[in-house]
């Protein structure tokens, strides 16, 4: 089930960046920025949706209307429920939720050191559009058309 995050998912969805985000810390050579976010802060302005079972929360996407199109700013799943969908599922959410708004491309960017990110982003029909140094990561900007 996909819901928007409440308050009280924020320890999970911080569990959830850690652990998906802290083996690039030695590569990337700094925490990734997901690892570093206001989440609460995020939460409150209904940015945040989760995947949850009965289990707790397994996944969480971050996404919001930016410029001219949708943007996901952030997305991670639990190591141990990786390969499952719930990524996939969120990043459908996000999609569905762009296009019932209007908005015709939905983009985003990963850490060039994520090559697993790279090829499911590719793989759900993103088009990598460049590469490019920003706010001290190295990073890579993708973008789908909706319609």
């Amino acid at each position: 089930m996909i819901r928007e995050a409440t308050p009280a998912d924020l320890y999970a969805i911080e569990n959830i960046a850690n652990r998906a985000f802290s083996p690039f810390v030695a590569e990337i050579g700094q925490k990734p920025a997901p690892m570093v976010a206001d989440f609460a802060a995020l939460i409150d302005k209904g940015l945040v949706e989760v995947s949850v079972s009965t289990s707790g929360v397994k996944a969480y996407c971050i996404s919001y209307p930016k410029a001219a199109g949708w943007h996901i700013e952030n997305l991670a799943v639990l190591p141990d429920h990786f390969g499952k969908g719930e990524g996939r599922a969120l990043v459908a959410d996000a999609e569905t939720r762009a296009a019932a708004q209007g908005f015709e491309a939905i983009d985003l960017y990963t850490n060039v050191a994520m090559e697993g990110a790279i090829s499911f982003y590719q793989r759900l029909g993103y088009t990598e559009l460049y590469r490019q140094e920003e706010d001290g990561f190295q990073r890579a900007y993708f973008k789908k058309n909706l319609l």
